[in-house]
């Protein structure tokens, strides 16, 4: 309980009590009995104070840990290495939703040319999905993360070692070297990165972007117009 809630519990407490001790519980009563509509507003007013309480300590955390989440440099992208507006994306390769959205953001990367998209990998989907994570990582260290990315979400299947594996092959990549990055501390070291990012910024699943201060969730339907006016926004707020 926050210490607004707290205080909003009690004041409506003393209320009560005063009711009660006044006599007038009866009138009270008969008054929500014949009104049920203000019970409906007092949810709706403490769901939006609820709201409010929850934006406003997630601009916090995002302030408080915005080096790491925009400029870490563990972090690897798609873009503009330069670009004037910053897309955080957190996934992981066995989400279907992650899945679903690649294509709006490829689209995001390939019409706008001043945008960086930044990759957090966050394999919460078990084992096969930190094989995955590692896969991709260690192709990075070859020049072929993004080409990784793609196929590890655009090829049909689960994603787990061996698949990254059988892309790494297709794709041209030393596979035993990649097969040794998979378990380098550097590695490991980026997926704690993000995983104790997330905890933070209390992200409870993927896909989830950043672009600012602005959030979307999961992979709706308009996620590209979603993401081209909050790109559109940040610039304009400079």
């Amino acid at each position: 309980m926050t210490p607004k809630t707290g205080l909003a519990t009690a004041l409506v407490a003393a209320v009560v009590a005063a009711v009660v001790s006044a006599g007038t519980l009866g009138i009270l009563w008969l008054y929500i009995t014949n009104n049920p509509e203000i019970l409906v507003k007092m949810r709706e007013e403490i769901n939006r104070h609820q709201q409010e309480e929850r934006a406003a300590q997630q601009q916090k955390a995002i302030s408080d840990n915005a080096d790491a989440l925009f400029r870490s440099d563990k972090a690897h992208i798609a873009g503009n290495p330069d670009g004037d507006v910053i897309v955080v994306e957190f996934f992981d390769y066995n989400c279907g939703f992650c899945r679903k959205a690649l294509p709006d953001v490829v689209k995001l990367v390939d019409s706008d040319d001043k945008v960086k998209v930044v990759f957090k990998e966050l394999p919460i989907f078990g084992e096969e999905s930190q094989a995955a994570a590692k896969g991709a990582l260690a192709a990075a260290k070859q020049g072929k993360y993004f080409e990784m990315h793609q196929k590890l979400f655009g090829e049909p299947g689960k994603a787990d070692k061996e698949k990254v594996l059988r892309i790494a092959n297709e794709i041209g990549l030393d596979v035993p070297q990649l097969e040794r990055d998979m378990e380098s501390p550097d590695i490991q070291a980026s997926l704690d990165e993000v995983r104790e990012l997330a905890q933070r910024l209390g992200i409870r699943g993927t896909p989830m972007y950043f672009i600012g201060d602005q959030i979307i969730g999961g992979a709706p339907e308009d996620l590209y117009d979603q993401l081209v006016e909050k790109v559109a926004e940040v610039r304009e707020q400079g």
